[in-house]
């Protein structure tokens, strides 16, 4: 279990949002994303590539955002 998760934030867009998630990072150069309406149920976490290739699908509109 990964625990070394640091500098959770949430995207500047979604400031205002209660529906949303936050990303941190991990000790391993990956990240994890939670809930921030339930912090407390966990969070999953992907590797560097897992997370690079996540963000280029979306950046390319592969992935709705």
């Amino acid at each position: 279990m990964i625990d070394n998760v640091t500098g959770w934030r949430k995207s500047r867009a979604s400031q205002t949002n209660s529906a949303c998630v936050e990303v941190g990072r991990t000790g391993e150069g990956g990240a994890a994303v939670r809930d921030t309406k339930d912090r407390g149920a966990g969070f999953f976490t992907a590797t560097p590539k897992q997370w690079t290739n996540f963000m280029d699908a979306i950046k390319s509109g592969r992935m709705p955002a």
